[in-house]
């Protein structure tokens, strides 16, 4: 009987483990991770590879910022990490909406375990799906999503050409990344909590929600961008 008390005991241990692996960021941690995606911006701007960056944003009906992509990171093996979308409004910026990216395996080619990415949203059908809820990313997602690979291949003119261009390095180096079969899906819980209202994140993005949230990481993007 003891024995199986502590089995029970020690089973619910790694059931709260995993809940808390998969829980959503809240309204403190929201807050880190706006701090952690400007500071991911500041640092795309500053790469000496992706020169064409400040034109490809130019471009762009929306960016999400990931600024910790965590390979192998949680339970059973799934992958991810949390950030924020912003999309153009008619005054500018929009405020941030939290969402998660998650993947099985994103295939970090050279034994990378984390990086920070940028996905620059460049057509209105993969805001659309963005901001409609969760979306899976892969063949029958009807969306091109075009990684910046180690030569930097994807950083000229005529390779802009996918719904969505990627991003993605750790300590300088391209990592390859391969987006197939990820999942993008809002953090309802935590737009809730930072906003204090249920707002959905098509409410956020498109202007609605009027907040200075994120005013650091919207005038990063605005800048000289």
């Amino acid at each position: 009987m003891t024995r199986l008390l502590n089995w029970a005991a020690a089973a619910a241990v790694a059931l709260g483990l995993i809940g808390l692996a998969h829980a959503p960021a809240k309204a403190a941690d929201a807050a880190t991770i706006l701090a952690n995606a400007n500071a991911t911006i500041t640092d795309l701007k500053r790469d000496p590879v992706f020169l064409n960056a400040r034109a490809t944003l130019r471009n762009a009906r929306a960016v999400l910022i990931v600024p910790r992509l965590i390979k192998g990171g949680f339970v059973f093996g799934a992958e991810g990490g949390d950030g924020v979308l912003l999309a153009r409004t008619g005054r500018g910026w929009s405020a941030p909406a939290f969402y998660t990216l998650g993947s099985a395996s994103f295939g970090l080619q050279i034994g990378l375990e984390q990086a920070e990415l940028v996905m620059f949203i460049m057509s209105d059908r993969a805001l659309r799906g963005i901001e409609a809820g969760k979306i899976k990313l892969g063949a029958g997602a009807g969306i091109t999503v075009i990684t910046m690979g180690a030569a930097g291949e994807a950083a000229t003119p005529v390779n802009l050409a996918g719904d969505i261009l990627v991003w993605a390095v750790a300590k300088g180096v391209y990592g390859g990344l391969t987006l197939n079969g990820s999942v993008i899906a809002p953090q309802d819980d935590t737009n809730a909590a930072f906003y204090r209202g249920r707002f959905s994140a098509y409410d956020i993005v498109s202007g609605r929600v009027r907040s200075p949230a994120g005013a650091r990481l919207r005038a990063n993007l605005s800048g000289v961008w």
